[in-house]
């Protein structure tokens, strides 16, 4: 099957918005997605972006069911390691069922990867759920490590009532 990754444009966004959207009914959590693709214009096509995305898309006789050429997505941003220096962190990969089986995954995920290299990362970091053996086996395969499972790490996160309250706690100066 013939396919492209290429950079993702403002004008991917209700694309790639609805795939957010599929990804999150496949992980079971579609009650906590609250982005809009105007969100998601703002926070990656702005002056200073919050985040990057790879698309990628098919040709025309590839379509979908329903039409759409753009078929999967890579979003990804940069953090920073004290111990390692530059990383690049995967926060979704995402390929549309009827497309899986032809190495579109595999093409989002190097092209991320060798983005982060080209910018100096020595790392490319990302979280699965426990659940989700297919993908966690995807990327063993590629020769990632599972830190939960070597050496112990947790994802903490802080949000709504509770982040609102800890922000509440900051020094006044």
């Amino acid at each position: 099957m013939d396919f492209k990754i290429r950079a993702a444009e403002k004008e991917d966004c209700k694309d790639i918005s609805r795939m957010i959207m599929e990804l999150a009914v496949y992980e079971k959590m579609s009650e906590q997605v609250k982005i809009s693709h105007e969100e998601l214009e703002r926070d990656g096509f702005s002056q200073n972006p919050f985040f990057e995305c790879l698309v990628a898309e098919v040709t025309d006789e590839h379509k979908s069911k329903e039409g759409f050429k753009v078929v999967g997505y890579a979003l990804y941003f940069y953090t920073y390691s004290t111990w390692k220096g530059r990383t690049v962190y995967l926060e979704d990969l995402y390929v549309m069922p009827e497309f899986r089986g032809n190495g579109i995954g595999k093409g989002l995920l190097s092209k991320v990867a060798e983005v982060g290299k080209k910018k100096q990362c020595v790392r490319l970091q990302l979280s699965v759920l426990n659940w989700n053996t297919p993908t966690q086996d995807f990327y063993a395969a590629k020769g990632a490590q599972d830190l939960t499972a070597s050496e112990g790490w947790h994802f903490i996160r802080f949000d709504g009532q509770n982040l609102d309250n800890l922000a509440n706690e900051a020094p006044k100066s």
